[in-house]
């Protein structure tokens, strides 16, 4: 049987990432890919903060395939008939290097790939690995098709599914209410257009979030994101949510781009394109373990999102990068591949922003799913109010402050709303 140093299971963003560094790092590497070529089956909504990354890799960066950096924050809460927008723009989404940009998947993984193959990795494409071969309770190896392959360690990329990872018993098979399913749509137009409609100066990028009546009582939102010539638009719901109210995504995006305030920002826009994918949404709860003898668990496969900050891409590559750095460091010192020494990747990434951050949050998804009304109830009295005191038509001001106030207590008592915002703090501390 054929035998390498290291095998990297999936060529997405953390799997690269692992990958050049252990490349670079004169180390023996091969990442299979079961797509046509990295980034052919993989989905983001289509931004990276490229900050937390950067020192990674400086020497990548310049070159870097990305589409817009982004200038322009907005929040958009719909319900109660209206919508309202909240706008951040900083000279410090920009200053020295911008802090995130828009990407396309397709472009960025596959550019990455061929980066990580100038570095002596070998990269294959269209290898479905179909098991992790163990032997005396340690991965040696994988399978894919009539071929085996041994190594001294297996970097488990795989993504969210987790089908190889779980079938080896390493991690429970994802559960329904851990994920959402987001769909996008890539729609043209002109760049010309894309920098009058949401004010931005020559190859400038906006972000935008959608919550409130847009996912139809469901958690989850929606977003946009400006690319040099298109725009990424999507939503994204909780999947147990979807199969109880019988709704697809499709159907929740169509709505979105009628909304009122959605509608003229994609006026003349053309589809190019469209995708879904899952997205793992369990928190540090979800987290499975992510290392053991001969294996770790980076990216996706290890659920490493951040919900409430909307971050994956540079979670999934901080993990193949500090994967990286634990097996050079294991190899300089003659170590082995095992559970004891590869304890180091979780303690590492423990000291990370990455799972500082996912603790912080730890109690979020439950709070959410217990309080999906947050996301509903809120928006919709944030613009009921808003509307109503800024419509001037002779009826005073004190009362519309008693007709805001008797529609708060409509949605939500005042005990609702005291216990709303204790759980909120708990949940968000």
């Amino acid at each position: 049987m054929e035998t390498v140093e290291c095998i990297v299971v999936g060529g997405g963003l953390a799997g690269l990432s692992a990958a050049y560094g252990l490349a670079a790092a004169g180390m023996e590497v091969m990442v299979l890919e079961r797509g046509d070529y990295s980034g052919a089956k993989n989905v983001t909504g289509g931004r990276l903060y490229v900050k937390p990354i950067r020192g990674f890799y400086p020497e990548l960066w310049d070159e870097a395939p990305f589409e817009r950096p982004v200038a322009r924050e907005l929040v958009t809460m719909m319900g109660g008939g209206a919508h309202t927008t909240v706008e951040i723009a900083s000279d410090r989404f920009l200053e020295g290097e911008p802090q995130s940009y828009t990407v396309v998947r397709a472009k960025l993984d596959q550019w990455l790939a061929e980066k990580v193959t100038e570095k002596g990795a070998m990269v294959v494409p269209n290898m479905k690995v179909d098991e992790l071969l163990r032997k005396d309770g340690r991965v040696v190896g994988i399978k894919a098709g009539d071929d085996e392959i041994g190594a001294g360690v297996v970097v488990v990329a795989e993504g969210v599914l987790r089908l190889l990872s779980s079938a080896a018993g390493l991690a429970a098979e994802p559960q329904a209410r851990h994920h959402a399913l987001g769909y996008k749509e890539i729609i043209e137009l002109p760049a010309g257009v894309i920098q009058d409609r949401w004010n931005l100066n020559e190859g400038e990028g906006a972000a935008q979030l959608f919550m409130g009546a847009v996912t139809r009582g469901m958690l989850g939102g929606g977003f946009l994101y400006t690319n040099k010539d298109s725009i990424a638009i999507g939503i994204g719901c909780m999947l147990s949510d979807l199969s109880q109210h019988g709704i697809t995504p499709y159907q929740l995006l169509e709505g979105m781009k009628r909304h009122p305030m959605v509608k003229p920002l994609i006026a003349g826009a053309e589809m190019k394109e469209y995708a879904a994918h899952l997205i793992p949404e369990g928190g540090y709860k979800a987290v499975p373990k992510l290392y053991g003898d001969g294996w770790m668990m980076v990216g996706d496969s290890a659920g490493l999102v951040n919900g409430v900050h909307r971050e994956g891409s540079n979670l999934a590559m901080t993990s193949g990068r500090l994967a990286a750095q634990t097996l050079i460091e294991l190899k300089d010192r003659g170590a082995k591949f095992d559970a004891r020494g590869l304890a180091a990747y979780k303690a590492r990434l423990d000291d990370s922003y990455v799972m500082k951050d996912m603790k912080k949050y730890a109690e979020v998804p439950d709070f959410m799913h217990g309080n999906a009304h947050v996301l509903d109830a809120y928006p919709s009295l944030l613009n009921t109010a808003a509307r109503e005191m800024l419509i001037v038509d002779g009826v005073d001001k004190r009362t519309k402050q008693g007709r805001i106030l008797a529609d708060v207590r409509e949605k939500r008592s005042l005990l609702g709303l005291i216990g709303d915002a204790y759980r909120f703090w708990r949940a968000f501390r």
